[in-house]
């Protein structure tokens, strides 16, 4: 095979994947952004609280905020599709040992936010990837997070994404959340303030807010 007909090929193969997986990441992400607005309107004409609300708000095709108490989760889908290192165990399985381009992925990040960042437009306050949503394009997916967004949509052998697997992992996002509360930071790490950050308190809020999540991915801990 020479070297035009190896560009015809990979743009065959891998290219054609790649938009396919693409196409349908943005579907999928469409799916996420009407259930996150039904949910928004569902939940609030259920609490009898009216100065606790959930709001919907959407930024363009590939960001979208569920805010509810003092927590934002704000779900970002990427434009790029990416694939697996060779060590992942993801290409041990027989499923993608069969299809290698079925290790191809697109991304959904969902973060999780202080609401008064944004509303104080508090810009060097941290949020938290919490989990991460990837999908094939045959839409198998599993999402790569802590505690239960870890281990309840992890067979990506077996498991298809649909409208009923979204809506649980939009719950379980939230459940995760409102669990962690806001935790006073230790006193050593704001001591020491600066004028300029007092001055421009008020307007800012340059002091830096955060929740304590208490946990790393697994990507992380083979960096300690």
């Amino acid at each position: 095979m020479n070297d035009k007909e190896k560009i015809i090929e990979l743009l065959k193969t891998k290219a054609s994947t790649k938009q396919e997986v693409y196409r349908k990441t943005k579907s999928v992400f469409a799916e996420f952004q009407q259930y996150l607005e039904a949910k928004s309107n569902i939940i609030n004409n259920e609490l009898a609280d009216k100065d606790v609300q959930v709001i919907y708000s959407s930024d363009g095709d590939f960001e979208s905020k569920l805010k509810f108490s003092g927590d934002t989760l704000l779900f970002h889908m990427h434009s790029n599709v990416f694939d697996f290192p060779n060590s992942h165990s993801i290409h041990k399985t027989k499923y993608v040992k069969q299809d290698k381009l079925r290790s191809f992925c697109g991304v959904i990040n969902i973060y999780n936010f202080l609401s008064d960042s944004f509303k104080y437009n508090r810009m060097n306050d941290a949020g938290y990837l919490i989990a991460r949503v990837f999908i094939n394009k045959d839409k198998h997916f599993f999402v790569e997070g802590d505690k239960q967004l870890g281990f309840l949509f992890n067979d990506f052998v077996n498991q298809q994404i649909n409208t009923d697997q979204i809506d649980k992992i939009i719950n379980e996002t939230m459940v995760y959340a409102l669990n962690f509360d806001l935790q006073t930071p230790n006193f050593n790490d704001v001591k020491v303030v600066s004028v300029h950050q007092i001055l421009d308190m008020n307007n800012n809020q340059k002091l830096k807010t955060a929740k304590r999540m208490g946990y790393k991915f697994s990507f992380e801990t083979n960096n300690d």
